[in-house]
């Protein structure tokens, strides 16, 4: 059996994924082979040696020693767009409530209770709330995968007019992303042509405080802010400067801080994008069916410290390294089974960043002396057998 322990409360329909006659799954278990996880802090934990894995369920892994893990022999895998469509519509949401003072509206009308005549008072006081159309307006999107990819096609669809700019967008979401949304090469270009602007990027020393005072002022008068993302991509001190001028018309955030809930204006939900039951679902499945193919078979898929790495089984035994991605270790590798007369069948060898992952299948079977000697080859971190 292979233990499983679950750090966080993870829907049953993905648990349900693990097959009991293979897996013990947990939250009590120990010397766990796989971890599943959403918001537990992991960063002062100590792994174990078994630990093959840990699936995220969900997006971000801010709250897991990413780079740790890899140097451990630790797959880290994450949900990319699982919940992608539950934080796309509270975005949408977000943006009409940037754009008509709803929540003020609805907490004035509730302060009426008690008193006469309220729909005089309703029709006689709605002015104060009046706020503008959406259509026609422009939207900058800034991260185009999943969620903003999904933002924009949906903004489009309702009228408006949408630039969008990510430096890292992939081929596949190029192709999802409708025709009429303006590629833009530059963050300054979004800023300079948005009247809303939302965020749709990870938090990373790159892109924390890329909301500040010095691209606030490239931006138009009046603009309106969504950010659904991470609040450390918002300086909040220069957010608060520029709304009390007038410069921001609007800031609606998942993700309440001391700083943001203080400033007059701001709308702050209660990080509510992605709790939904169908993406607390779908995140929990992928999770599950990800953690149980790397742990069966060795194929990673969607590993935010290693690279993609998908090869059919052939042969008897698949040896799975995951090493340093330097020179000579794939040479070294295939040198101690070649001394011992294994024969490969198949082989796959793939990199990111200075990470790699070599995947063998061979003919016969190997034994436990193969893995010593592979633990003693230079930039190996962690190798395993699986039969076939």
């Amino acid at each position: 059996m292979k233990n499983i322990q679950l750090l966080n409360k993870i829907a049953k329909v993905g648990t349900d994924r693990l097959d009991s006659a293979v897996y013990n799954v947990g939250t009590d278990v120990t010397a766990p082979e796989g971890i599943m996880v959403r918001s537990a802090k992991m960063h002062d934990m100590t792994f174990n040696p078994e630990l093959l894995a840990i699936a995220r369920a969900g997006a971000g892994v801010n709250n897991i020693p990413v780079d740790r893990c890899a140097t451990e022999g630790i797959v880290v895998f994450n949900t990319p767009g699982a919940n992608a469509n539950g934080v796309k519509e509270l975005a949408i949401c977000a943006l009409l409530l940037a754009s008509r003072k709803v929540v003020d509206g609805i907490a004035w009308a509730k302060s009426l209770a008690g008193t006469a005549d309220v729909a005089k008072q309703v029709e006689a006081g709605k002015s104060q709330f009046a706020g503008t159309e959406i259509q026609g307006k422009t939207l900058g999107v800034i991260g185009l995968g999943a969620i903003g990819g999904m933002v924009a096609n949906t903004a489009i669809a309702l009228g408006m007019k949408v630039v969008g700019c990510d430096p890292y967008l992939s081929v596949e979401g190029a192709w999802n992303l409708d025709h009429h949304i303006k590629h833009a090469n530059t963050y300054e270009e979004v800023y300079a042509a948005s009247d809303y602007i939302t965020l749709h990027v990870p938090a990373t020393p790159t892109t924390t405080n890329m909301i500040n005072a010095e691209t606030i002022a490239q931006m138009k008068d009046g603009v309106k802010i969504i950010n659904l993302a991470r609040a450390e991509l918002v300086n909040a001190a220069d957010l608060a400067a520029a709304m009390e001028a007038g410069k921001v018309g609007a800031y609606v955030t998942d993700f309440p801080t001391e700083a943001t809930v203080a400033i007059p204006g701001a709308l702050t939900i209660p990080h509510l994008g992605a709790s939904t039951e169908e993406s607390e679902d779908n995140c929990a499945v992928m999770a599950a069916e990800e953690l149980d193919e790397y742990l069966r078979t060795g194929n990673i898929r969607n590993s935010v410290n290693y690279p993609a790495a998908s090869m059919p089984a052939s042969g008897a035994m698949r040896v799975c390294v995951l090493h340093a991605n330097v020179p000579a270790v794939l040479t070294n590798v295939t040198n101690a089974c070649s001394k011992r007369g294994l024969n490969i069948e198949n082989m796959l060898n793939k990199s990111k960043g200075e990470n790699a992952y070599t995947m063998l299948d061979l003919s016969t079977p190997a034994g436990e002396d193969l893995l010593a000697d592979l633990a003693t080859i230079g930039g190996v971190r962690r190798a395993r057998l699986i039969a076939l």
